[in-house]
């Protein structure tokens, strides 16, 4: 569940974004275009701040992608930018768990990457604050470490598609309802997760949160 001062909310779909920071392009080898690759992730694959990360095994190397995630409070279809926080209940934290090895063979395939990002509890999410004066979604400074080493680092101003067009996108094929999560795609320094990891995710706006890896 998703808790807020003034309500709860119950996860439903998670949309995430791929290829939304240069950096990350630029690391994995890929192409700058203008399209927006959305894939998506049963609510089967979060995990709540402080719990047990259980990893795929024999099947290649674990990636963490750290990233912006929005909540979805008010329902909505066809939303322009200009009012789409209007519809965001708050933001988070969140690992994309990647499993890179897969997904390149399904890449390279042309195939989708359901195998290589949907897989169980590979979501790992951090709790909820509110929208305010003091938290906007384009100013979010973010950082990852694994086992106290710093991993990723970045600032959500340095998306691509900005949290408010990506609500503008998928809500002209989606109706979007709440408890909708998005995750936003992330910067670069992704890398490897091992049993025994803890990964910790932080931001001065948002918080501390902790997930242990076995």
């Amino acid at each position: 569940m998703i808790r807020f001062p003034d309500r709860t909310l119950e996860p439903r779909r998670v949309f995430c974004i791929g290829r939304n920071y240069g950096d990350h392009i630029a690391e994995m080898g890929a192409a700058l275009d203008d399209s927006c690759i959305i894939f998506m992730k049963p609510a089967t694959c979060l995990v709540p701040a402080g719990g047990m990360v259980t990893l795929p095994r024999d099947q290649g190397v674990v990636h963490h992608e750290l990233e912006l995630v929005a909540a979805i409070g008010t329902a909505g279809k066809g939303i322009h930018r200009d009012s789409s926080l209007g519809h965001v209940a708050g933001v988070s934290l969140g690992i994309d768990l990647t499993l890179r090895e897969l997904q390149a063979t399904l890449r390279n395939k042309g195939r989708p990457w359901a195998l290589a990002k949907a897989f169980d509890q590979s979501a790992p999410l951090g709790d909820f604050v509110p929208l305010g004066e003091g938290l906007q979604p384009g100013a979010v400074e973010m950082r990852l470490e694994v086992n106290g080493e710093m991993h990723q680092q970045g600032s959500t101003a340095s998306m691509i598609f900005p949290l408010e067009q990506l609500i503008e996108i998928l809500s002209r094929t989606w109706a979007l309802l709440p408890g909708d999560l998005i995750f936003t795609g992330t910067p670069a320094g992704v890398g490897p997760v091992n049993p025994g990891d803890i990964l910790v995710a932080e931001s001065p706006q948002i918080g501390r949160f902790e997930w242990t890896c076995t």
